[in-house]
């Protein structure tokens, strides 16, 4: 099924900001990768709490406890408390990776050119399963169950829901013209997705 996406919030752009990369959402706090931060926005009032002086240029993911930030060709476990990077390891596309998210004790990242969603060991890298899908992967989320992943192609981005066995496209959310997506995380009722250039993090319902 294909739908039009409806953008429920707008937050920002925030000062110093120039782009946001990854999104991830701890269960009460959205956080974003702007590229030599991760910044902690709170949804209810739209102000960024807090800032960790950490390398990040694409996706973010949180398991519970700790973040993890993809930075260049590498994956950092985060303390959120502390900033301090606890241990890296290698990332699946060497620096062409995108999305990022946490699901059932693995890491599933997004390899953004080879439109392909690896599954990996989150102490070690090494990659479980591979998925292929057939547009440039630049978010991935998993929410009761469903894995959904963002694209942005051709001047186009949708939210896809896809079968973690076989990579079907299930359900599929176009975003209106003119808004991308650069990193998305679930989040309740809603999806958070990074914009991008335009500097925003965008709620999106969840259909």
């Amino acid at each position: 099924m294909t739908r039009t996406a409806t953008i429920l919030r707008e937050y920002g752009p925030f000062p110093g900001v120039e782009a946001v990369h990854g999104v991830s959402y701890d269960g009460r706090q959205v956080w974003f990768a702007s590229g030599d931060k991760l910044n902690k926005l709170d949804p209810e009032s739209g102000e960024t709490t807090r800032s960790l002086d950490v390398p990040a240029h694409a996706g973010t993911a949180f398991d519970g406890k700790h973040l993890y930030q993809i930075a260049e060709d590498r994956i950092q476990k985060v303390d959120p408390e502390s900033g301090k990077v606890l241990s890296t390891i290698p990332a699946p596309a060497g620096g062409a990776d995108s999305g990022l998210a946490w699901a059932e004790g693995t890491l599933w990242v997004g390899h953004y050119r080879e439109r392909q969603i690896h599954q990996i060991d989150p102490e070690t890298g090494k990659v479980l399963r591979t998925l292929q899908s057939n547009r440039f992967v630049t978010g991935v989320t998993w929410s009761d169950g469903e894995l959904w992943h963002a694209t942005w192609e051709d001047d186009e981005s949708e939210l896809r829901q896809v079968d973690p066995e076989s990579g079907k496209v299930l359900n599929s959310v176009h975003m209106p013209r003119g808004t991308f997506i650069s990193g998305m995380e679930a989040g309740g009722d809603r999806f958070y997705c990074g914009g991008g250039k335009s500097g925003v993090v965008r709620a999106v319902a969840r259909p």
